[in-house]
């Protein structure tokens, strides 16, 4: 029996997609019986197996559950949670004091703040929680999990996220963890955009890019994120673990974080610019390190190979 089965919560999970589901399934499997809600039956299936309860609309998952978790693909989509479903009830409007949601998202620090203090006028305790990983972690419950906000919830969430995180920071009782998490994304995305261009100089020297990336992964600059994506780039399999769409939005809640607090982004805007180039050039739905063969395709690099 995990700490977490010992705590009498009703578990509520809101969106239960690439890495809502993997973290979701690990709380079944660790005994708790959820209650989910996602507009994709695909999402739902497998955790409906399982024996999860479906609630039609995140108002019912806040008048059902007393601990509930979010993992959503945005600002949109965290508005239309909390706001949303007025006819049905929105999740503002259904939840009671005592209730404990932990939203682990990359949003805005601008609406995870105005979401906050709505919450809390409700009684309700609003754990910023966004989460760092890939899929493949999310399944083995080993993410990072950055925190903060309530100091009480985060104590009721803890057990929890032990089951999901092999890494756990609390880092103060405001929007702490949301901008940590930019940056986090920002130094993620920058890599895969620098490596491009230091792999696009290594190809022109007649260099492979399995050659350069088993070098790198071996040198002093190597990191778990190029270790991870070694062999994604040798073999130029691009199949989305974060896609370039993805890191698109990222990028543009960093650069507006940045510009509302006069913080001069010059990397990191120019950055965004490249992104933007490439979903326009057709790799949106592609991996983020297909940064790699865009440049490469974009300047007709590889002709000089």
């Amino acid at each position: 029996m995990t700490k977490a089965q010992n705590i009498q919560d009703e578990i509520g999970w809101i969106g239960v997609g690439k890495m809502g589901n993997p973290m979701a399934t690990r709380l079944m499997e660790a005994g708790h019986r959820l209650t989910i809600c996602d507009p994709v039956v695909e999402n739902r299936a497998s955790l409906v197996a399982r024996g999860a309860r479906v609630a039609a609309t995140p108002g019912e998952v806040a008048a059902r559950c007393t601990l509930i978790f979010a993992t959503i693909p945005d600002d949109g989509a965290l508005e239309n949670v909390i706001y949303g479903n007025e006819e049905h009830g929105s999740f503002l409007s259904c939840v009671g004091a005592g209730v404990v949601l932990v939203e682990m998202s990359t949003v805005s620090p601008s609406l995870s703040r105005r979401v906050g203090e709505d919450l809390a006028r409700r009684g309700v305790g609003y754990l910023r929680c966004p989460i760092s990983g890939s899929t493949a972690l999310a399944r083995a419950g080993s993410l990072t999990a950055l925190a903060s906000g309530d100091a009480t919830a985060w104590e009721r969430a803890v057990p929890f996220l032990d089951v999901l995180a092999a890494r756990k920071f609390y880092l103060g009782p405001g929007e702490e963890a949301r901008y940590m998490k930019l940056v986090l994304n920002a130094l993620v995305g920058a890599t895969s955009v620098i490596l491009a261009e230091a792999l696009a100089l290594g190809a022109i020297g007649g260099l492979s890019d399995a050659q350069m990336m088993e070098v790198i992964a071996e040198s002093a600059i190597a990191s778990p994120l190029i270790r991870y994506k070694q062999d994604m780039i040798a073999h130029r399999d691009f199949r989305p673990a974060f896609s370039v769409e993805q890191m698109m939005k990222d990028f543009t809640i960093i650069t507006d974080a940045g510009r509302v607090h006069r913080v001069p982004l010059f990397a990191t805007n120019l950055i965004l610019q490249q992104y933007t180039a490439a979903a326009s050039g057709g790799y949106a739905e592609k991996d983020f390190f297909a940064m790699v063969e865009w440049m490469r395709s974009a300047f007709n690099l590889d002709n000089y190979v």
